[in-house]
């Protein structure tokens, strides 16, 4: 397992969060379903393609992913997700459900029962609607994790390279054959394609470039960019905005590029510095910007000049991350001990010599 820190990797969440931001902010929430009533059309011809920035994420998580897991042990590779994603996530969620029932208005009404379901970061499974719709790409990630928790449990995880050509394999055939049904949704075919090229530029990164890594990677760009335009006609109609379909297929080849850049270790100084501190913001960031934005939005605009308004809502963001990452450094490490306590208990009750009766 590689044990040091890949420093280009929080530089990239951090841009791929400050890229979302702009998305919702300057674009999303104007342009359709009324989420905002305040534009932005400073950055909107910008912004609209912000949200290819999630294309990012998923990149990153299947790198660092299958990195976590290299070491094959199921129970290090649980707790080390749970303490990754809960504590900023129950903070995130209480914030926004919080704010919700102060300015949220009927729009963003959120009962007391949903938020308690959301805090299982589950409520996609449960069928209830998320307290920020930003949640979405969670419930994504989730189901990859599920796949390496599959493999972990199985044993398996020497053979991630063959296994994620089987999935790609899969993916491609869903995206051409049958889009719909539980296949397609639990084996995340829509997204695949950057989870599977994250994941085998850490292959790269830790057992050196090949033919069929480097193969796997073109074929995973190249499905990227097919459901790329794809989707991007479909935002024309949705949102009723052209879109250049070129940019978009640049911006996803400038990822793929990039991680494999990373994987060989040629990113030069970018890669020297330690972007650890902007990284820790990005998390917390993405949870708490969309509803909380827009509902600050729509009680301070017009009011409020837009370009300050704007402006001071992402600074506002950005400290409130910042919060949220001091409360995650408290909590995490007796959160963790806890859950490695947890998991030693049922171990010592799994191994636990059954009762002997005696007559």
């Amino acid at each position: 397992m590689m044990k040091d820190r890949v420093n280009e990797l929080d530089l990239l969440r951090f841009c791929a969060a400050l890229s979302v931001v702009f998305y919702h902010y300057a674009f999303r929430g104007y342009a359709a379903d009324h989420l905002t009533i305040m534009p932005y059309p400073l950055l909107t011809r910008f912004a609209k393609y912000g949200n290819v920035g999630v294309s990012l994420f998923f990149m990153i998580s299947g790198y660092v992913i299958l990195m976590t897991a290299a070491e094959g042990s199921l129970k290090k590779f649980v707790v080390s997700r749970m303490i990754r994603l809960y504590p900023a996530f129950w903070i995130c969620c209480t914030a926004t459900f919080l704010v919700a029932i102060a300015i949220g208005g009927e729009k963003y009404f959120t009962t007391a029962s949903q938020y308690l379901v959301n805090l299982t970061m589950l409520s996609e499974f449960f069928n209830v609607q998320p307290v920020d719709w930003a949640y979405w790409s969670l419930f994504v990630e989730i189901k990859f994790y599920l796949l390496i928790a599959i493999i972990l449990l199985i044993g398996k995880i020497d053979w991630a390279q063959n296994i994620l050509i089987a999935w790609l394999s899969v993916s491609i055939c869903l995206e051409f054959v049958y889009q719909n049904g539980y296949l397609y949704y639990w084996l995340n075919a829509q997204y695949a394609t950057y989870f599977i090229a994250g994941a085998m530029c850490f292959l790269i990164s830790t057992k050196g470039p090949s033919l069929t890594r480097m193969i796997v990677i073109v074929i995973a760009w190249g499905l990227a960019v097919m459901q790329a335009i794809s989707d991007t006609t479909l935002a024309e109609k949705r949102f009723k905005t052209p879109m250049n379909e070129y940019i978009i297929v640049a911006i996803i080849t400038l990822f793929f590029v990039i991680m494999f850049l990373i994987s060989i270790k040629k990113t030069g100084a970018v890669g020297r510095v330690h972007w650890s501190a902007i990284g820790a913001l990005t998390y917390p960031i993405y949870l708490l910007h969309q509803n909380i934005g827009y509902m600050i939005f729509n009680v301070a605009y017009p009011a409020i000049n837009s370009h300050v308004l704007f402006w001071s809502v992402i600074i506002l963001m950005v400290c409130m991350a910042y919060m949220v990452n001091i409360f995650e450094k408290k909590v995490s490490p007796p959160f963790k001990n806890a859950l490695y306590r947890f998991f030693n208990y049922l171990e010592q009750l799994k191994n636990r010599p059954p009762l002997v009766r005696t007559n």
